[in-house]
C-alpha cells in the first residue's frame, strides 16, 4: 500500500528499478493483484490489448455515479454509444479566446470553458454568483474524493467502517450534483437552444432510439465531462508557464516564433496553432518531463485470462503503465532529465505523435480506453498558451519550485507566482 501513497510514480519506478523489473512487476496492493509496466513495448501490448478493456471502478468513482459515464463504464454497447456520442458532439476542437494565468484562474478558466461546452453556460472568471461558486465547491470535492487511495478499494474488511470517510463524503456530494445537474438539465427541456446553438446537453437530449439516455445516465456522463474536462488542461499549462519562466531562452524563443508566425499586432487565431512548430515541441517537452497522470491516471483492469511480456496474468487483475518513469528511461531518451524542446524539432522525434501511436510518449494513453478529449485538450492548451505568450513576457519574483504532488493529477506543489510584462502594449508590470 505505500507504493501507491505520495508520489506513487516515483516510489513504483524506483522499486521496479531495485528489482530489476521494468518490463513487468507484479505487486499486491491489499487484495487487488497488481501489474505495472516502465517499459514501452510492454505499455502498448497492455493498453491496446482486448484483454484490458475495463477500468478498475474504485469505490469513489462509483458513488460519484462514474461507472454510468465514459471513464469507468464496463466496455460493451453502452461504453460504445456514450464514447460516439462525446466523440461527434463534444470533443471537436473549436476556438477559445480566454486570457489565463496560474492555476486557480486556468482552473476557473478550463471550468467556463466546459460549461460553456456542455451546459451552454458562460461564467466570468472572477464571478462569486451563488451558482458559479457551488459548481467550482463540487468538481473539487469530487477531484478529491477520487484522488485518494481509498483503503477499501483493496481491503474489504475495512469497507463497513469506511476509516477515510470518502463513503460518507460522496453520499453528501452525489445529492448535490444531481441537484445542480437536473436542474440546468430541465431547463434545457423547458427552452431548448436553436440546433445551431445546440450544446451538448441538448445534444443528450435530442438523441433517439438506441442513443437515447436515462436521465441518471444523462446525469452522470455531464457530471464527468465537467469534472475531467477542468483539471487536466490548468494543471498541463500551468507545468507549461513554469517551464517558460524557469528557461528564459525557450520562452525568448517561442515569442520570436509568434513575431514571425502571428505578428506581433495580430491576435493569435486557432489556426495559427499548426505552425507554430516550436509551441509545439515545447508543450511536449513538457509532457513528457510532467505527464498530468503520470500513471496514466486511471488503472485497466483484466476481464480475461490473458499473457503479458511472456507472463500469466489472471482476470481482475489491475494493471498500470509508468509513464512518467518511460518518459525518463535513459535508453529511450537522450539527457532525459533535461527539458530540450529542441529534441522534437529534428531527427526521428520531429513526428513523434502524443496521442498514443507511439508508447515512448503517450501521456494520454493508447487503445480503447485513452482519454477521448485528447485532441480537444491539445488544441485547447496550445491556444491559450500561445495567447499568453502573445500578450505577455512571464517572469517571477520568487523563483520556480518544480515539485510534485500527486493528487487525481501530477500538480505542482507550490503553486505558480509569475510577474506578467505586456508584450503589445508596455505600460504596466501586473502580478499574479
Amino acid at each position: 500500500m505505500h507504493l501507491m501513497s505520495g508520489l506513487a510514480h516515483r516510489k513504483i519506478a524506483a522499486a521496479a528499478q531495485s528489482c530489476r523489473a521494468n518490463r513487468l512487476m507484479a505487486f499486491s496492493l491489499g487484495e487487488t493483484r497488481v501489474i505495472v509496466t516502465c517499459s514501452p513495448d510492454v505499455a502498448k501490448d497492455i493498453l491496446n490489448s482486448s484483454a484490458f478493456a475495463d477500468r478498475p471502478v474504485k469505490e469513489s468513482a462509483y458513488r460519484l455515479m462514474f461507472n454510468r459515464a465514459i471513464g469507468f463504464a464496463p466496455y460493451g454497447v453502452y461504453w460504445r454509444t456514450l464514447r460516439r456520442i462525446a466523440a461527434t458532439h463534444l470533443f471537436c476542437p473549436k476556438q477559445i479566446k480566454t486570457s489565463i494565468c496560474v492555476r486557480d484562474v486556468l482552473k476557473r478558466a478550463s471550468l467556463s470553458n466546459m460549461m460553456w461546452s456542455v451546459f451552454g453556460r458562460r461564467y466570468r472568471l472572477d464571478s462569486n454568483d451563488l451558482e458559479s461558486v457551488e459548481l467550482r465547491k463540487l468538481v473539487d470535492e469530487g477531484y478529491e474524493l477520487l484522488g485518494i487511495l481509498n483503503w477499501t478499494d483493496h481491503l474489504p474488511w475495512l469497507a463497513d467502517f469506511d476509516p477515510q470517510g470518502i463513503r460518507s463524503r460522496c453520499s453528501k456530494l452525489v445529492p448535490k450534483v444531481n441537484q445542480f445537474v437536473k436542474k440546468i438539465i430541465d431547463q434545457h427541456r423547458a427552452h431548448p437552444s436553436p440546433q445551431l446553438n445546440a450544446d451538448f446537453t441538448d445534444v443528450l437530449l435530442s438523441l433517439e432510439g438506441s442513443d437515447k439516455l436515462l436521465e441518471a445516465d444523462m446525469i452522470a456522463v455531464l457530471w464527468e465531462m465537467i469534472f475531467r474536462g477542468t483539471d487536466t488542461v490548468a494543471v498541463l499549462i500551468e507545468w507549461i508557464l513554469a517551464r517558460l519562466v524557469l528557461h528564459v531562452d525557450v520562452q525568448s524563443k517561442v515569442h520570436e516564433e509568434l513575431d514571425r508566425v502571428v505578428g506581433r499586432s495580430s491576435q493569435v487565431m486557432e489556426s495559427d496553432i499548426n505552425n507554430l512548430e516550436y509551441l509545439g515541441a515545447v508543450v511536449k517537452e513538457v509532457l513528457r518531463l510532467h505527464p498530468p497522470g503520470p500513471l496514466l491516471s486511471w488503472a485497466r483492469l483484466a476481464i480475461t485470462d490473458t499473457t503479458i511480456d511472456g507472463h500469466d496474468v489472471g482476470a481482475g487483475t489491475m494493471a498500470m503503465v509508468n509513464m512518467w518513469a518511460i518518459s525518463r528511461d535513459p535508453e529511450i531518451w537522450k539527457d532525459p532529465l533535461e527539458f530540450q524542446p529542441e529534441r522534437f524539432l529534428d531527427g526521428s522525434l520531429k513526428d513523434m505523435s502524443v496521442m498514443g501511436s507511439d508508447l515512448r510518449l503517450a501521456p494520454f494513453g493508447s487503445g480503447r480506453r485513452s482519454c477521448p478529449g485528447k485532441n480537444l485538450g491539445m488544441t485547447t492548451v496550445s491556444f491559450w498558451v500561445a495567447s499568453l505568450l502573445q500578450e505577455f513576457e512571464f517572469g517571477t519574483c520568487e523563483g520556480v519550485d518544480l515539485s510534485e504532488e500527486l493528487k487525481l493529477s501530477c500538480e505542482m506543489a507550490n503553486p505558480l507566482k509569475v510577474t506578467l510584462r505586456p508584450r503589445r502594449r508596455p505600460h504596466c508590470v501586473c502580478e499574479a
